[in-house]
């Protein structure tokens, strides 16, 4: 081979090489859907603290609903995410074998507190425990007033929000039943950045 036919060999190798790395540092950089920052709302100023893991989806080109899903209150009655609409929502998935869970029931129970004399605002904690697990989850959420039970004894709405299994698991809705942030793992619902970001989203249409 004559010294130019290697010198353009060398360099198409050089390109080819350049081109996997740089598409293999793509595909990194994209894994979690194309990085936070693009794909974020104007409720991503809220993630700091302990909310610094809160994902808050662009709401365009169209706002992603809450599942149309049945799970039960205390009285073992059907619910279902709509029959919250004209509120923003808060809704915690827990479970008594969750030790997270527990820990920062606490401070949701504060959160349901703080907004108890608001009618548009709904703390909403849905235990995923198994029917012998019943009694205990029950007791647990007495005593965090002013929250009330509710139970998905099917373990299935973990995976209906975007944590896919994760717990705890909390999702925020907007007043028009909207999934606009979601959080898992343990955060403080009682501190100032999570009011403020219920603040965001009743202040969005009005509240």
């Amino acid at each position: 081979m004559s010294g130019s036919k290697r010198t353009l060999a060398g360099v198409a190798t050089a390109v080819l090489l350049i081109g996997a790395i740089g598409g293999a540092a793509m595909l990194y950089a994209n894994r979690d859907g194309g990085g936070k920052e693009s794909a974020s709302s104007s409720l991503a100023v809220y993630a700091k603290g302990s909310l610094a893991k809160l994902l808050t989806p662009a709401p365009t080109p169209a706002p992603t609903p809450a599942p149309d899903y049945v799970f039960k209150d205390a009285e073992g009655r059907d619910v279902r995410f709509a029959d919250f609409k004209g509120k923003v929502a808060v809704v915690n998935l827990w479970a008594t074998w969750c030790a997270p869970c527990k820990i920062e029931m606490p401070t949701l129970a504060a959160l349901a507190e703080h907004y108890k004399d608001r009618d548009d605002v709904a703390v909403v904690t849905i235990s995923m425990d198994v029917e012998k697990a019943v009694p205990e989850a029950r007791a647990f959420i007495a005593d965090h007033a002013p929250l009330a039970y509710y139970a998905d004894p099917k373990f299935q709405l973990p995976f209906e929000f975007p944590g896919k299994g994760a717990m705890p698991q909390t999702i925020l809705l907007d007043r028009r039943g909207n999934v606009r942030a979601v959080l898992t793992g343990e955060a403080d619902w009682a501190s100032d950045d999570a009011k403020a970001l219920v603040d965001a989203l009743l202040a969005e249409e009005g509240g």
